[in-house]
C-alpha cells in the first residue's frame, strides 16, 4: 500500500529487506538507508561485516536522492562535468557517490534509498531492484 505522499514505515522495511536479500544472494555485505521526501530517516541497517564508513555514506545517499530528486550518480556526474565541489551545495550531507535513488511515483518523489558498501554501480543496481520490488509502478 502506498502512503499518500511518502514512503510508509512498512514500505521502508520492505525496501530494506529486498536490498538485504539481494546482498545475501551475491554473498556481500552492505548498508541500506531509506528516507522520506523530507529527508527524514525511516529505515537503516548495516549488515554484519559491512564497512562502518558505508553507514554514513548510505544515509547521505538516501538523503541526497530525496532532497535533490535525482540519482546520486547523476549528481556526481554533474559535479565532475561542471567542475563543482560538493561544498557548492552548502549542505555537507550532499554526495555524488552512485547508489542513491529517489523513489518517484506519478512524478512525485516519495522518498529516497541509499545503498553503500559495494561498487557504485552495484549499489545503484541493488537500490533499483529494491524500488522495483516494492513499487513496480515507480519511475526509474
Amino acid at each position: 500500500m502506498i502512503a499518500l505522499n511518502k514512503v510508509s514505515a512498512h514500505e521502508a522495511r520492505q525496501l530494506m529487506d529486498v536490498a538485504l536479500a539481494e546482498a545475501e544472494k551475491i554473498g556481500k555485505q552492505l548498508v541500506v538507508s531509506v528516507c522520506g521526501p523530507e529527508t527524514e530517516l525511516l529505515a537503516f541497517l548495516r549488515m554484519d561485516g559491512a564497512n562502518q564508513a558505508s553507514a554514513t555514506i548510505a544515509q547521505n545517499k538516501a538523503y541526497t536522492a530525496a532532497k535533490d530528486r535525482k540519482s546520486t550518480r547523476m549528481l556526481g556526474q554533474y559535479m565532475k562535468e561542471k567542475e563543482r565541489q560538493v561544498g557548492f551545495w552548502g549542505d555537507p550531507r550532499i554526495t555524488g557517490f552512485g547508489g542513491g535513488l529517489p523513489i518517484v511515483i506519478n512524478g512525485q518523489v516519495i522518498g529516497g534509498i541509499g545503498i553503500s558498501g559495494l561498487s557504485e554501480a552495484e549499489d545503484e543496481r541493488i537500490a533499483a531492484v529494491a524500488i522495483r520490488a516494492v513499487f513496480p509502478q515507480a519511475e526509474l
